[in-house]
């Protein structure tokens, strides 16, 4: 892999890890269209320093609110901290059952299935929309809530679902303050990825390349920049209500995606 593509591979990463605009949905796109069926599995190494430097971006973006959560953790006292922090860990229950015991069967749907991913992004289309129609309520995230945006996560695995853009919706949806909802969301991820990447590394199959270290150096660094700036910009996004442009593109890539795969068939 030469670092131009390694660059666009981190920035499509870095965006659309934020976005909601579904990043697996995207690459399946980019993979019908280039005509690569190997791409996931073209380096696991790159995937999983890509991973890492989203991931990175996050905890720079919510670095004020991560610390604060740990303080008061280790204050070792039921406060907001803890609450919070078993809110978290609440949500990433269904995401780690199913990726626990169905990843295999969720890895098949990784096979340049456009239909799939077209009607995904047409699904992602309409929560988008009915969250940004919907209106401002300041009701904090319940422990309830966790679990069914947890579940919203968990569903996100599918191609042309986005994360982001699911969990910020049902959140929302079930009546909770939109920054608050996009701070959880966000949060929520990171303990997921790095639950992947420790799973990555540990299964043996990465093999370290060389001649490719400055292609994963220069991705690793335009996942972690373009991350930083969508993170930031998801954030003023739900804020100001602007998530139904987001929905226009998402409908009008997914029906082009389906009308492709008929005219290609």
């Amino acid at each position: 892999m030469d670092v131009w593509d390694a660059s666009i591979l981190g920035i499509i990463q870095g965006l659309t890890e934020f976005l909601p605009v579904s990043s697996s949905g995207h690459l399946e796109i980019g993979k019908a269209i280039l005509g690569n069926n190997s791409l996931p599995k073209e380096s696991l190494l790159l995937t999983v320093i890509l991973h890492f430097a989203t991931a990175l971006s996050t905890i720079v973006i919510f670095r004020k609110d991560i610390v604060e959560i740990f303080k008061g953790l280790f204050s070792f006292r039921w406060n907001e901290e803890t609450r919070f922090s078993l809110k978290i860990i609440i949500s990433m229950i269904p995401a780690a059952l199913v990726g626990f015991f169905f990843e295999s069967q969720m890895e098949m749907l990784f096979g340049g299935n456009l239909i799939l991913v077209g009607f995904m992004l047409i699904v992602t289309s309409l929560l988008l929309w009915l969250t940004d129609k919907s209106k401002a309520i300041l009701k904090p995230v319940s422990y309830t809530n966790s679990f069914v945006i947890g579940v919203a996560q968990a569903i996100a695995i599918l191609p042309g679902i986005s994360r982001s853009g699911a969990t910020i919706a049902t959140s929302v949806l079930l009546g909770n303050e939109k920054s608050k909802a996009a701070r959880f969301s966000f949060l929520m991820v990171i303990p997921l990825i790095f639950g992947k990447i420790l799973k990555d590394v540990t299964s043996g199959d990465i093999s370290i390349d060389e001649a490719n270290m400055v292609s994963y150096g220069v991705g690793f660094v335009a996942a972690f920049i373009s991350g930083l700036l969508a993170c930031t910009w998801m954030i003023s996004i739900v804020k100001r209500s602007k998530l139904r442009y987001f929905a226009i593109y998402c409908f009008v890539v997914g029906v082009g995606s389906i009308i492709f795969t008929q005219l290609n068939g």
